[in-house]
Formats: structure tokens, sequence, C-alpha cells
């Protein structure tokens, strides 16, 4: 009996492991932050920065299916205690995109002026968030 009891809870074990899926570390798009973006690649990523413009880049396991997005900046408010709108800039990318950069343009200035605490977002054509981040602009 203890033999079947045994076998029974080895069984159990491995169906366990037989049916699991794959699991990811990250399942969804990862927005963060650098200096630039240029042939090289990255240069200074960070989640703080001094005043100036930003690049900001996101980062996916699969395609974004993203065409018309934009990048949202709400800067948090000591006084309130909550985040409130910087500005925003339009972007257009194409939808097989899974690794993208959004930087300084004719459109956009991509800057941060003052300093703080930023909430970033990634917002697709409804305004819906696909990813966002936090950055801090130190003097």
């Amino acid at each position: 009996m203890k033999n079947i009891k045994f076998l029974f809870s080895v069984l159990a074990v491995l169906s366990v492991f037989a049916f699991k899926t794959n699991s990811y570390a990250q399942q969804y798009p990862v927005l963060y932050f650098c200096e630039s973006y240029g042939s090289g690649g990255e240069t200074g990523v960070s989640d703080r920065f001094t005043k100036g413009y930003l690049t900001v880049m996101v980062k996916a396991d699969g395609p974004l299916g993203l065409r018309d997005c934009s990048i949202q900046m709400d800067k948090y408010s000591c006084t309130s205690g909550t985040f409130k709108y910087y500005k925003k800039f339009d972007y257009k990318i194409e939808p097989d995109m899974k690794y993208v950069y959004f930087a300084k343009n004719d459109e956009s200035d991509m800057s941060f002026d003052e300093t703080g605490i930023y909430r970033v977002f990634l917002l697709d054509h409804n305004g819906r968030t696909v990813a966002s981040g936090l950055v801090e602009i130190i003097p």
C-alpha cells in the first residue's frame, strides 16, 4: 500500500511538469529610457536623468501590433500626491515592430524641462496603455 501511495505521489508531481506551459519572465511590453538610440544601439540606459531630451524605448516578446500610437508624460505633483498631464506626442510605427524607440523629431521634442518624477505611457490609437514606466529628472 505504501508503494502505491508513493507511486501515485510521484506520478502526480510528474504530471504537473508534463502539462506545464512555457512561462517567460516578461509577458508584456517593457518601457524604459536612454539618452539616445543610434546605430550602436542604446546609450545611457537609466531611470534617472538630468533635464533635457530623452529617448523612450519599448521592447516586447512579440509584435506590438500598433500603427498610430503616442507617448504621454504625466508629472507627479507633490502637493496633490497625484500625477498630472505634462505632454503627449503622436507617432506612427509598423505593426510588426517589437523593439522601437521614440525620440525627438519634428512633431515632438521628448524634452523633460523640469525636475521631478514622471510616469510615461505608450498608448494605442484608442488611448489604452500598452506599456508604462517611471523616470526621475534631477537637477
